[in-house]
């Protein structure tokens, strides 16, 4: 085993010692078997570089307090007692200032320099032996003597560098570059039309996008809430003023050293007046400004969005407890009643009392049974609806609550501008939607497909629809530009579910109208009302035989009989029936637009209401001008049950929902129920109007024991059915 000693490297404050041994080993045959080095140094590195100042050779032997010793005689004996200046600091009898201090450190630097740290690296394969480090008994002197340790910032190192690509205002180069951008967006603006620029289409290469997954610590959420009222909303914004106030009132509160007291209080009393006064023109400041900005903001206020849909939601709020009796009848629930405190003697005597009032009601039921009635609930009616006639009516599809109310009159010198109406059952006293039309309607219907599609016909022929989602008071669509429009009055409108495939489960929604020009036609929407007719009602010859003698019929006017009504089979939507104004009802087919399946003629004037018994489908009524209602068969011209209880004109007729045997029919003088299966020769319940109104129309609550009456003075009136005797059959 060789040992080689290398020299040794000597720091201000500890004394290192780097030994450098040369290893063999040798195993039982005297094979070299000495492991091979990881890493193999330069064959230069290991040469040792000379200090500039001190040399390693110098102190081979010496211990670090000689180098210490030499080094402070070294830097004493160039120092000069005059250059240590005002920045000297005393210690003992010996004195060292900056200069000297800095001039050890840059010694010190040139000794441990980095490059003489790398010349005297050396590989693993050079250290044989480990020796303990020996370290330096420090004196008294050493430990009191300054050292001064200086803290460096590295190096930046830059991981990512976006240059901005927005320049401030102030820079030197703002100016060039604003006219740059003057110059490119004046060329961007001569681009379009110019001959000298050129459109070429260009390819660009997509990079496949890699996916890349990364590791981050959980995020986490947390929610928090908090409420600011207007009064805090109020103080934050005059802390201000406050602060203002507070102020003048310290500073008028102030003491004051005077040498006289009766200066003293005369001063205070002064500045007291002066402070008062400035603080009350202040207050009379702000609370004008207050005033001011309040008067600003509340006409914002009333006109917002958000203020109208509290409104809205408030009145309905309030509505519902004004009407909460009559909407619970009409709903058939129980009547909510308030609580009311009292006494526990007085709560034992209303229990007897209601406890005794139901035994005698009950003896009383047993005795005595009500018969059938009608009970008035409430009425839709508001300050456009007055004075105009209720034409027609129809229940949203969707929303059971909703009413459509058409307004206009029925003669052509009566004629004025009509009006539509939404009305809901959550407010009855102001109606959702109101539609204001150049003519009278004279028929509605809600779209079963799309539910907030109104479809409205008017006197002068014209069909709009009209989207009751919306604000906007303006019709969707309207037929007034269309080539084909009525040249009548629409009577009726429908819109009608029929198939367009040969399974039957394709069904598409159409709009169907018939007009006084003997037209019922099928409206199409698709980037307008576009139509085309399903039947052209002619004027079919009377069968009455001619006497003798008897003069020839006048010249017929028009070959086409008014149409007045029509209504779709409940289940098969290729048939339907149409009333004429000659008096005939016909039965037609979607199939055939050229001739009558079937003619009914038993009516002596216009048929104006046609309607299927929704459980009896082969049963019908028809209402006509010659006071009469008549009850048909579709296999059978002859009528099978004629009612003839009054002698006015029957504008309308509905058959009950929850009944086969139920029908409603209006007449001018009185509304109408009918039960066949008690009689048929009178009607169950009559109403009469108020002296002077008129009744025009009729409609069934969907869901409800309810009918809906509507008369000439503007006003729907809802009433509850009660005591009626529901049948067990479904078949007339």
């Amino acid at each position: 085993m060789k040992v080689h000693n290398f020299s040794k490297l000597f720091l201000l404050d500890k004394i290192i010692y780097c030994c450098y041994l040369n290893i063999q080993v040798f195993d039982e045959q005297g094979k070299d078997v000495t492991p091979r080095p990881l890493y193999r140094p330069e064959p230069n590195a290991s040469l040792h570089k000379q200090s500039k100042i001190l040399s390693t050779q110098d102190f081979s032997g010496a211990t670090g307090s000689d180098f210490l010793s030499s080094l402070s005689t070294h830097q004493t004996s160039g120092i000069n007692a005059s250059l240590v200046g005002p920045f000297s600091r005393t210690y003992g009898s010996s004195s060292i200032s900056k200069s000297t201090i800095s001039t050890t450190e840059s010694m010190a630097d040139e000794i441990v320099e980095p490059g003489s740290r790398r010349d005297t690296a050396i590989s693993l394969s050079d250290v044989q032996v480990r020796r303990d480090e020996i370290r330096e008994q420090l004196t008294k002197e050493d430990i009191d003597r300054r050292v001064d340790i200086y803290l460096t910032e590295t190096e930046t190192i830059w991981l990512l560098d976006m240059p901005t690509v927005m320049v401030s205002v102030e820079s030197e180069d703002a100016e060039k570059l604003q006219e740059r951008n003057k110059i490119y967006i004046e060329l961007c603006k001569n681009k379009a039309g110019n001959d000298c620029f050129v459109e070429r289409m260009m390819q660009t290469l997509n990079g496949a996008p890699k996916n890349k997954e990364m590791q981050c610590d959980k995020i986490l959420m947390e929610d928090k809430g908090m409420m600011a009222t207007s009064w805090d909303l109020y103080d934050s914004f005059n802390a201000l003023e406050t602060t203002l106030t507070s102020s003048i009132t310290e500073r008028s509160s102030r003491p004051t050293s005077v040498s006289s007291s009766k200066s003293n209080v005369t001063k205070d009393r002064e500045r007291t007046t002066i402070a008062s006064s400035s603080i009350i023109d202040l207050e009379s400041v702000i609370l004008a400004r207050i005033h001011e900005e309040e008067e600003d903001h509340s006409e914002a206020i009333l006109k917002s969005e958000k203020f109208q849909q509290d409104l809205f939601f408030m009145e309905r709020v309030l509505m519902e407890n004004v009407f909460q009796p009559k909407l619970a009848a009409y709903r058939q629930l129980p009547v909510l009643i308030e609580p009311v405190l009292t006494s526990v003697a007085a709560e034992d005597e209303a229990e007897t009392e209601d406890v005794e009032a139901e035994a005698e009601e009950e003896e009383g039921e047993e005795e005595e049974i009500l018969p059938p009635s009608l009970e008035r609930l409430w009425s839709y009616t508001c300050e456009w609806s007055d004075g105009h006639n209720v034409s027609s009516m129809a229940w949203n599809k969707l929303n059971p609550d909703l009413l459509a109310v058409g307004y206009g009159q029925f003669g052509f010198k009566e004629q004025k501008k009509g009006l539509a109406c939404c009305w809901s059952l959550k407010n009855p006293m102001w109606p959702e939607r109101i539609y204001q039309c150049d003519h009278g309607v004279t028929a509605l219907d809600f779209s079963l497909a799309n539910p907030n599609l109104l479809a409205v016909g008017m006197y002068n022929g014209t069909v709009a629809v009209y989207n009751v989602q919306t604000h906007n008071t303006t019709a969707v669509l309207d037929s007034s530009e269309s080539f084909d429009k009525h040249i009548g009055p629409v009577w009726q409108v429908k819109w009608i579910e029929q198939d367009r495939g040969t399974t039957g489960d394709d069904k598409g929604e159409i709009l169907i109208s018939v007009s006084a020009d003997g037209r019922i036609t099928k409206w199409l929407i698709r980037k307008g009302l576009g139509c085309t007719d399903l039947m052209k009602l002619k004027r079919t010859a009377s069968e009455r035989k001619k006497l003798t003698g008897e003069k020839k019929s006048e010249a017929l006017i028009s070959r086409q009989a008014p149409g007045m009504c029509f209504d779709f089979h409940p289940r098969d939507t290729n048939i339907y029936l149409a009333g004429t104004e000659e008096g005939h009802i016909h039965k037609c087919s979607c199939s055939y637009n050229e001739q009558f399946l079937e003619t009914y003629r038993a009516h002596k004037g216009p048929v104006y209401k046609i309607a299927w018994n929704p459980f009896s489908t082969d049963m019908f009524l028809s209402c006509s001008a010659d006071w009469s209602i008549i009850l048909w068969r579709q296999d059978s011209v002859r009528p099978i049950l004629t009612f003839s209880s009054t002698t006015n004109v029957v504008h309308d007729i509905m058959w009950s929902p929850k009944s086969a045997f139920v029908f409603a029919a209006v007449n001018e003088g009185q509304v109408e129920i009918w039960d066949l299966s008690v009689s048929t020769l009178d009607p169950l319940i009559v109403t009469f109007p108020n002296p002077g109104v008129k009744f025009t129309t009729v409609l069934f609550a969907r869901n409800t024991d309810c009918i809906l009456i509507g008369d000439s003075n503007g006003t729907v009136s809802v009433y509850e059915l009660r005591n009626m005797i529901a049948s067990d059959s479904n078949k007339v």
